[in-house]
């Protein structure tokens, strides 16, 4: 443990370089960018999204440098951040650190891109950037611990850290400012998971107040705004109002060393990762018995505690991102499709088939499964079948994970099923932005992803 963490980890954020980063995580920074880019197109048309949209066209100006990639529009860097954010995290398919139990992209990439357009930055400014923002708001993250995540949204909290690290980086903020960039982003980290037991909206606004959030706090340190010193670590921090579990030593291990962007997870569902395990398990089963969904006659998915923190409040969905919080529901789905996409989501998450199929699902806490937690997320079930089967399940990496992640091309194709299951983009302007994600490195300047609303 050190003395200040958090100068230590702003001095990190403040002086990264794109030379200090190792290759294979630029090239993974690449592929997280790329598979943002596809949930981000996913929320068009969301009505969550909608709502925030047209709050940043009320409030912000018609024209800008930074770009809205749901409405092809551009408008000032601020409003791009969260709508951008906004719209990646409605369709539960962007990115996941399982050590953390943060969503990074959501929060890091919206900013970043903002920022880098606005100011006409490098391709390898924006990469190191991501990565700076990755890094920051991942160790946070695990700083913050599992008493933390039981209550809060962490990708909304921790997030807004990673938020200000990115802009910072962008603006080229020293150290003393950068970590002035923290304490002004840390006393704005927001995010409750209160909002599941309503189906409320929220999820989309912690998201969108992150990012514009961090963001905000790194102009105002450009400008000699300045923040708690301490914001983290602080005897009235971070910690000491959200966690009951925080180490600090987790803000500063092997910072430099230990890349923690290259140990995120790609999200193969399109739901809540924590229903992610079970469903591979699942499906392990149903494939290797050639298992129909009308033999079988309960499902017990043996989880992990954050799983039924989250997850416990949801049993009889009535909106579709609800239903993606709903265990049940996603195995029912895997049940008879053998998969858990936007499209069955948005078809069945109420169809009888599916709630005779909810209700054969239950939950129980699986000791192995909650020691691993969250380091590993291992799947366990067990389905009991109308003829006396009882057939066992198991994955100890699921669809994602970095021991068994996505290809570029599994990528490329993830991103065209969003953009064409909200029709925000068609499978010619896919590639084209395609071509310029993957050139990102060698980019003079980052433009526009996307050409102007048609």
């Amino acid at each position: 443990m050190t003395a200040h963490p958090s100068k230590i980890l702003a001095e990190f954020a403040a002086t990264l370089r794109f030379e200090d980063i190792p290759e294979a995580v630029v090239r993974r920074a690449e592929d997280l960018l790329l598979d943002w880019f596809g949930s981000a197109l996913a929320g068009k048309g969301a009505r969550p999204v909608q709502a925030i949209e047209a709050f940043a066209r009320l409030m912000g100006p018609a024209r800008g440098a930074a770009e809205v990639l749901v409405s092809r529009r551009m408008t000032t860097p601020l409003f791009a951040a969260m709508v951008n954010a906004a719209s990646s995290h409605f369709a539960e398919q962007d990115d996941v650190h399982n050590g953390s139990v943060f969503h990074p992209a959501t929060v890091v990439f919206p900013p970043a891109l903002a920022v880098a357009q606005s100011l006409g930055r490098s391709g390898r400014e924006l990469l190191t950037a991501a990565v700076a923002g990755y890094e920051v708001g991942i160790r946070v993250g695990e700083f913050l611990g599992r008493s933390h995540y039981k209550i809060f949204h962490t990708t909304g909290t921790a997030g807004t850290v990673a938020a200000a690290a990115a802009a910072g980086r962008l603006l080229n903020l020293p150290p003393a400012a950068m970590l002035d960039a923290f304490g002004s982003a840390g006393t704005q980290a927001a995010g409750l998971w209160e909002f599941l037991r309503d189906a409320a909206d929220s999820k989309q606004l912690h998201t969108a107040h992150a990012a514009g959030a961090g963001l905000t706090a790194a102009y105002l340190a450009q400008a000699g705004f300045t923040g708690a010193r301490h914001i983290l670590e602080g005897p009235q921090g971070l910690a000491a109002g959200m966690s009951q579990d925080a180490d600090a030593a987790r803000l500063t291990e092997r910072l430099g060393e230990r890349w923690a962007l290259a140990e995120t997870s790609f999200k193969y569902h399109a739901s809540c990762r924590h229903t992610h395990p079970a469903a591979d398990a699942l499906l392990r089963v149903i494939e290797t018995h050639d298992l129909a969904p009308e033999r079988i006659a309960r499902i017990t998915a043996r989880v992990h505690q954050g799983a039924l923190d989250v997850l416990g409040s949801v049993t009889d969905p009535q909106t579709v991102h609800q239903a993606k919080f709903s265990m049940g529901t996603v195995l029912g789905l895997v049940a008879l499709f053998r998969r858990a996409g936007m499209h069955e989501f948005e078809a069945h998450f109420r169809a009888p088939a599916v709630a005779a199929l909810r209700d054969k699902v239950h939950m129980v806490l699986d000791q192995e499964v909650d020691a691993a937690y969250p380091r590993r997320w291992i799947g366990k079930v067990t389905v009991e079948t109308s003829d006396g089967r009882v057939l066992h399940g198991r994955v100890d990496e699921p669809k994602g994970d970095p021991g068994n992640t996505l290809s570029r091309a599994e990528l490329e194709q993830k991103a065209l099923r969003l953009a064409e299951f909200s029709g925000a983009a068609d499978a010619p302007e896919m590639r084209r932005a395609f071509d310029i994600l993957w050139r990102m490195a060698s980019l003079e300047r980052v433009g526009r992803l996307l050409g102007p609303e048609q």
